[in-house]
């Protein structure tokens, strides 16, 4: 079974930057495609970013698109999602997921097999 803990969430100002990462265990790191989704208040849970298993892969939504970089270190087991730029709409829980290799319908929650528990992001005007 595969464990994922997120950390790295907090509170800050328009503008700003945060750095998530995804701790995982349970399976060896480098099988396992990861994405970030957000869930605003109120809202579904959505598609942020992706990577493919080495790395050399990655995905965005439009929004984040230019902002924010995901990560992988295979070594550490770790992927992370550097936020630049951050606006008060990018406030939400971000949460982890994985998916055995490959990245299919990256987008789709239905599409992972393993979540995190999630971290809160809150950016103020």
């Amino acid at each position: 079974q595969v464990q994922l803990v997120e950390s790295g969430g907090g509170l800050v100002q328009a503008g700003g930057s945060l750095r998530l990462s995804c701790a995982a265990s349970g399976r060896t790191f480098s099988s396992l495609a990861m994405g970030w989704f957000r869930q605003a208040p109120g809202k579904e849970r959505d598609f942020v970013a992706a990577i493919n298993v080495n790395g050399k892969i990655t995905y965005y939504t439009d929004s984040v698109s230019g902002r924010f970089t995901i990560s992988r270190d295979n070594a550490d087991n770790t992927v992370y999602l550097q936020m630049n730029s951050l606006k008060p709409g990018d406030t939400a829980v971000y949460y982890c997921a994985a998916r055995p290799w490959i990245l299919n319908n990256y987008k789709s929650q239905t599409d992972y097999n393993y979540w995190g528990q999630g971290t809160q992001v809150t950016v103020s005007t």
